[in-house]
């Protein structure tokens, strides 16, 4: 069973940042893509940012050009750069990792908090 554990969340005021991190319990390489999605209270989960392992990435519109996914593969962990936050920014963040083995397999970690303060 693979797990993948989220860290990084907490409370910021606006206009700051924060870093959240996921890291897999197997290896990054054999994922065809890891990301981050997140829902807020009474909203559907949503897009935030993917990087497959090609390293292509892919935004959410709400959030392009103010957060970044990227990957390193030494600590085998994904991250999420979030800049410029706004109070909308608020959510559970959750990491996503995906399998292709003869058909996609997605696995989700627990979720983080993100409180983003007017």
């Amino acid at each position: 069973q693979v797990h993948v554990v989220e860290s990084g969340g907490g409370l910021v005021q606006a206009g700051g940042s924060l870093r959240l991190s996921c890291a897999p319990s197997e290896s990054i390489f054999k994922f065809y893509a890891m990301g981050w999605y997140r829902q807020a209270p009474g909203k559907q989960r949503e897009l935030v940012a993917t990087i497959t392992s090609g390293g292509r990435t892919s935004y959410g519109d709400s959030v392009r050009e103010r957060f970044t996914v990227s990957r390193d593969n030494a600590k085998n962990t994904v991250f999420l750069q979030m800049n410029s936050l706004k109070p909308g920014d608020t959510a559970v963040y959750y990491c996503n990792a995906v399998i292709y083995s003869g058909g996609f397999r997605e696995y989700w970690g627990q979720g983080t908090q993100v409180t983003v303060s007017s």
